[in-house]
Order: C-alpha cells, then structure tokens, then sequence
C-alpha cells in the first residue's frame, strides 16, 4: 500500500498531534455538517482505522496530543475503546504527558465507561452540552436534557479527570441574550476548565440549511450575532476564563486546549478515519468522507486519500496571519512585514480599534476577533 503522504518534521518545534474520527451517532443532528452515520459497522471501521495507522507507523514522531472526535465517540463501548487505543499505541509513540481527549454526550456519560476512559490514559473529556435551556435542547433535537447534562458534568470531575470541557452553541432560531446568559451561568457553576462556544453556522447540506432555504427556519442578524459574541467573551472573562480563541475560552493557561492549538499554530497533525485531515506542515490531505468508502479503500490495500494541496509559500504565509488572528496571540510584527505597506495597515487597523501591538505582536482586540478575515486580507491584499 502506498504510504505517502508522510509526516517526517515539526515545524516551529511544535510536537505532532493525532486525530481519530469516530463517524458514528445515534442520530444526525439538523445543525451538524461533521461527517458521521446513524449506526453502522464499528468492528469494519476499527479493522480499516488499524490498516490506516500502519501506514505512518515508525513515520510520524512522538505525539504529544491525541484527540478523538466525532460523530460521537462516546457511543464506542469499553471494548471498543480499548481496541481503538490497543491499534494507536501499536503505530504511534506518545509523549509520557500527552493530552488525550475524548469528545461525549451528556447521554452515553456512565461510571463504567469513565473508568474505562481513565484507565487508557484519557485525561481530558469534551462534553457535548450546546444548552442548559430544556426548550432550545428540543429545538437542536438533542437527546439529553439540562439535567443530563449536569449529572453528566459531575460524574466526569468526579471520575478524576483533569480537564473537564463544555460545548456550548449560540446564534440561532428563538435564543434570546438573556437564555444565553442562563446557559454561560449554568455552565461556569460546573467549574469546567474549558469552554468552547460557537456560534451556530448553517451549512446548505443540513437539515437546517434546507430548513432555511424552504424559509422555515431563521437565523439572527449579523449584528445579533456580533452582541452574542461580545456578550459571551465579557461574561466569561469576568467569571475567570481566558478567551484565547475566537471560539475557546481556558480556565488559566495549563487549560488550554494543546491539540485544538496546533491547528493555529500550523504544527504538523494527521487525522484517521473517513473524512478526517492532516497536515505535515507544508502539504494538506483528506479522507474519502464515507464509512463505506473508508473500509472498501483500505480492505483492498488502497489509500482512504480523496485529495490533497501543496501550500504555496504565499499560501502558508496568508494562512498563519488567518490563524493568528484568531487568536489571542496575534502574529509576530516580522511576519507582517514580509507584506509591503504593512505598517500603514497595521496603523489602520489600530485606529480602528481592531488590533492592538504587544510585545511585537499585532494583536486583535475584541472588536478585532468579530472580523478575524478582514483583519488578514488588510496586509494580503
């Protein structure tokens, strides 16, 4: 079987990260554009995941992160899971201190399944709340309620986790600044270490995209959406989260989340299993984005890539000043000085209040993180 791509560097001295996508749910939420099945073959995915990690085996480094998403991983049963980490550690070396993570729903969350978790080596859990709002739970047609959720939240801390992580989703049909806030305050009194809020985008191929090209659906205003942003980062800020990222706010430092990090940082990761992604710091390749698909290709010694780009050095240099605006650490001055008039721009920008310069970075102010593409193209074009 033909093994290339292959991963062989870490840019900026940044350790590799490892992404496994589970492909599997109970039910397709209207909202959810990830790739994943209702049901379907997990011993044949497993069988074909194996043959994937075999292909980079000795090739890619000492993984510092693993992240295993979804779907729904939390569907996997004990067995399972333990195959899945018996596969990976017999392709990949991972760092004494690596963060591992795996994402679930407030509804598969039991204390045989944590344990079973916690015996891996699976320090960090992901969970999928979205809303401590009963009504808007029903909207998203989420299979668990505001009481899972918290019977979910405690279970986790109290299994012994380290980090504990919230999902949350704002911006749509029916969601007031006043049910939103509820949500954020149900949620910082579970004391997680990580949050992630995201503002809900409507992809065509969903059921409510559909929904809202029939025009029986509506989404907020894009002004809306700006005050549910500023809203989210002020409440949060004040009750002790560090907002790092445009969608992610850490409860300190040591909480930040390392493998979500390497996707700003352009360090190198690989991703298994049907439609995931990877990138070795210069090129990008994806997985065909079909379970079927996946386990045909691999039963039949033939590579699950669908396609791949080579950044141009124009390309990786755009994509770093997209990636840093995005974040809290802004981008190096020197890196923006490879873009001819960069200082009337940064100067622009700062008398716009969008960017602020600290320690010789250029870096977003809030204002600045609500328009993180314009900020880019200001030195790109």
């Amino acid at each position: 079987m033909k093994n290339d791509p292959k991963i062989s560097f870490a840019p900026n001295g940044l350790s590799p990260g490892l992404y496994v996508h589970v492909p599997f749910c109970k039910t397709k939420c209207p909202y959810c554009d990830f790739y994943s099945i209702a049901g379907g073959d997990v011993a044949g995915w497993l069988d074909a995941l194996s043959k994937e990690a075999a292909l980079h085996r000795g090739l890619f480094g000492k993984c510092d992160t693993l992240y295993i998403g979804g779907g729904t991983p939390s569907l996997l049963g004990e067995g399972e899971v333990r195959e899945l980490f018996e596969l990976l550690t017999g392709s990949f070396d991972f760092s004494g201190e690596a963060e591992i993570t795996i994402e679930a729903n407030p509804d598969d969350v039991t204390a045989a399944r944590l344990a079973a978790w916690r015996d891996l080596g699976i320090n960090r859990v992901s969970l999928g709340v979205q809303s401590f709002d009963d009504a808007e739970l029903r909207f998203m047609r989420r299979r668990h309620d505001a009481a899972q959720a918290r019977a979910a939240a405690a279970l986790i801390s109290e299994a012994g986790f380290a980090s504990v992580g919230l999902d949350l989703i704002y911006g749509f049909e029916g969601q007031s600044a006043a049910s939103w806030e509820r949500t954020m305050r149900s949620a910082v009194e579970l004391v997680p270490a990580h949050l992630s809020c995201y503002q809900m985008t409507i992809e065509p191929a969903t059921e409510f995209g559909k929904m809202l090209q029939a025009g029986t659906l509506e989404i907020p205003d894009e002004e809306s959406q700006r005050r549910f942003f500023l809203q989210t980062s002020q409440f949060l800020c004040e009750h002790g989260y560090v907002h790092y990222e445009i969608s992610n706010f850490a409860r300190g430092e040591a909480h930040i989340s390392r493998h979500n990090r390497k996707y700003w940082r352009h360090a190198p990761y690989l991703g298994l299993g049907p439609s995931a992604h990877s990138f070795d710091g210069r090129k990008r390749w994806w997985n065909v984005r079909s379970v079927e698909a996946y386990c045909r290709r691999l039963a039949g010694d033939e590579s699950p890539i669908e396609d791949s780009e080579t950044l141009s050095d124009d390309e990786l240099a755009f994509e770093t000043l997209c990636l840093g605006f995005r974040t809290r650490d802004g981008v190096p001055l020197e890196t923006l000085g490879q873009y001819p008039g960069w200082q009337s721009a940064l100067a622009a920008l700062a008398g716009e209040s969008l960017v602020t310069v600290k320690n010789g970075r250029a870096v977003p102010t809030l204002e600045g993180f609500c328009l993180a593409d314009r900020l880019a193209l200001a030195f790109a074009e």
